[in-house]
């Protein structure tokens, strides 16, 4: 047999089934889970088949691309159904996301008030009640308390504790949430499950970064959710995802288009494009297989109705859509409805996109803050992309490697990194020539790194002789392309407050990242953190060293009753001092990247 890729499987599935295992078999599910996953598997149609053993297969039935139910999840040994087989099947495999109900007005469960007596002709009309603000239901708080204390036990647990029994609770949680329609927090319960398989199976693309962000969105929105009222709940409470909505007619202008790789394998591209009204969309075709395969994608025609360009020559053409339809992060869909024909693009620096360049530095760096930030709406939209014009100053050395300097609108000093440093894409190589024509001015577009200084990833640029522009990932600059091709790499002196920024804030957020893998024992190890907070201090942050002082105490704490045996630690007190901190520590974080990019000039 071959391998093949498990289907998602329901939430509530796994959930069940890890739930009707007795003690014993609770035990033994982890070890379960590796042990089948290295096991052969093929595919019939919608069932795919696991090789337990020579012997016993066990077979996972998904119509539709999803298990749904128990029952689709079948063994064949001895012991089933009450065998560990089944549910390390639903463990291994991916989570499916089920698309919630849209809410658009009361929970099913909201009371209604009670009616009025319509006035007769004889009676003066009754003064209208003033309208009370919405508030979360009791079965509502129920399920933000159930996710809250799963979350909490996996705070508790850390990444290497946090195994199947630990997960199918949150499962289970996330289930419940979604059916009180509470879809933005059922939406982090199973982020936070499946980041916790890809950093347990070891996935090189876990980043504990991503785990800390989304088990702090699961914590601060189950927190929320109790005080919550009107406009704050209907945020909190989220929206049921859409993928598409309609927008019917659009004509649009192309950007650029830039390479996609993923640490998981998937390679392709991603062509921007801007309406008349300068909003942004973008044309993507991302598919398993690597770098190899963006580069052949960029020029394959792009999947969006009747139009023949290829996704290089979008980047500089138009297109006029009928029967459109959006994403809410600004995708455009390829439906059977929709129609696309080939029209005009326009050049950088006409409308509509010269309107893209037109707005200051610091507001274009403070929505895309808005759009990047770590806990931002979901609903929010927006994009993270920057556009300035700017003049070259050279290479800059840095701890990491080489960037290269630019200056922007009001004298801010900015550093343009490479986007993706895969040897086959242009990225470092056009970067390194740019960097050796100082004094060239040029029109760029890149992506906003957030730091403690102006930073982006660049992604395109206007060609140094003027001529049209270039992907800096896919397009290769030349020498002869420069104004002096002969000249070599100009290492610029930053000039002060151009050097690499530095914040002590840094040892408040190694503290919240590292109790996410070790747990909160680990933390409450370290001892004696004064002269962490006496640093933190120093530089003016008294908030961020009572909150260390806080989060190591509380999880060192350990209570005894009264014949001294210990009793089970605060996991919710923890829970709480851990979630300020990180919610924290990210709003600090985004307030300097936003201060860094305001005119460093003066105020006359």
């Amino acid at each position: 047999m071959t391998a093949v890729q498990l289907p998602p499987v329901a939430p509530e599935v796994t959930a069940t089934l890890v739930e009707d295992l007795s003690p014993r078999l609770r035990k033994r599910l982890d070890a379960a889970v590796t042990k089948l996953g290295a096991r052969p598997t093929h595919r019939d149609g919608d069932t795919v088949t696991v090789a337990v053993d020579d012997e016993t297969e066990l077979r996972l039935h998904a119509p539709g691309g999803v298990v749904a139910t128990a029952d689709a999840i079948t063994c064949g040994c001895l012991l089933a159904p009450a065998c560990v087989h089944r549910a390390a099947a639903a463990c291994a495999a991916p989570v499916a996301d089920p698309v919630a109900e849209t809410v658009d007005g009361p929970t099913p469960e909201a009371s209604e008030p009670d009616s009025e007596p319509t006035p007769t002709s004889d009676s003066a009309p009754a003064p209208s009640p003033l309208p009370l603000p919405e508030v979360a239901t009791p079965a509502q708080r129920a399920a933000a308390d159930a996710l809250w204390s799963a979350g909490a036990a996996v705070l508790e647990a850390g990444v290497d504790g946090a195994g199947a029994v630990t997960q199918a609770a949150l499962l289970r949680a996330a289930h419940t949430a979604r059916l009180r329609q509470l879809p933005r927090a059922a939406g982090a319960a199973l982020s936070v499950v499946t980041l916790l398989r890809a950093a347990r199976a070891g996935d090189p693309s876990y980043r504990t970064a991503e785990l800390v962000t989304a088990l702090a969105e699961l914590l601060g929105t189950a927190h929320r959710v109790g005080a919550a009222s009107g406009a704050e709940l209907a945020a909190v409470r989220g929206r049921a995802r859409r993928p598409y909505s309609p927008d019917g007619a659009l004509r649009l202008y192309g950007l650029f288009t830039e390479p996609v790789v993923t640490d998981s394998g998937h390679g392709g591209v991603r062509t921007w494009v801007a309406g008349t009204d300068g909003r942004l969309c973008t044309v993507g075709d991302v598919a398993p297989g690597g770098v190899g395969r963006a580069l052949g994608v960029a020029d394959r025609a792009v999947r969006l109705g009747d139009s023949a360009l290829t996704h290089r020559e979008l980047g500089r053409a138009g297109l006029a859509v009928s029967g459109a339809t959006v994403s809410p992060d600004g995708r455009l869909g390829a439906g059977k409805g929709v129609k696309a024909v080939t029209a005009r693009g326009a050049a950088w620096t006409e409308p509509p996109l010269a309107a893209l360049w037109a707005t200051r530095p610091s507001e274009q760096a403070a929505r895309a803050l808005r759009s990047t930030s770590r806990y931002a709406d979901p609903d929010g939209g927006g994009s993270d992309l920057l556009f300035l014009d700017v003049e070259l100053l050279g290479a800059v050395r840095e701890s990491g490697g080489t960037c290269l300097l630019a200056r922007c609108e009001g004298g801010i000093s900015v550093r343009l990194t490479v986007a993706d440093d895969d040897p086959a894409l242009a990225h470092r190589d056009n970067l390194m020539l740019l960097a050796a024509a100082p004094g060239t001015r040029l029109r760029i577009i890149g992506r906003l790194v957030p730091a403690l200084h102006p930073r982006l990833a660049l992604l395109a640029c206007s060609h140094p002789t003027g001529e049209g522009t270039i992907d800096l990932g896919l397009d290769r600059l030349r020498r002869a392309d420069l104004p002096d091709p002969a000249a070599p790499v100009h290492l610029a002196s930053p000039q002060p407050g151009e050097s690499d920024a530095y914040s002590p804030l840094y040892l408040l957020e190694r503290r919240v990242e590292q109790a996410v893998p070790a747990g909160r024992a680990a933390l409450g190890m370290l001892g004696d953190v004064t002269a962490e907070t006496r640093r933190i201090s120093r530089a003016g942050l008294h908030t961020a060293a009572g909150l260390l002082t806080a989060l190591c105490a509380s999880a060192a704490r350990r209570d005894r009753d009264l014949f001294g045996r210990l009793l089970p630690a605060d996991t919710d007190g923890f829970a709480l001092y851990w979630l300020t901190a990180a919610r924290y520590t990210a709003a600090v974080a985004e307030s300097l990247c936003a201060a860094s990019w305001e005119d460093p000039r003066p105020a006359r």
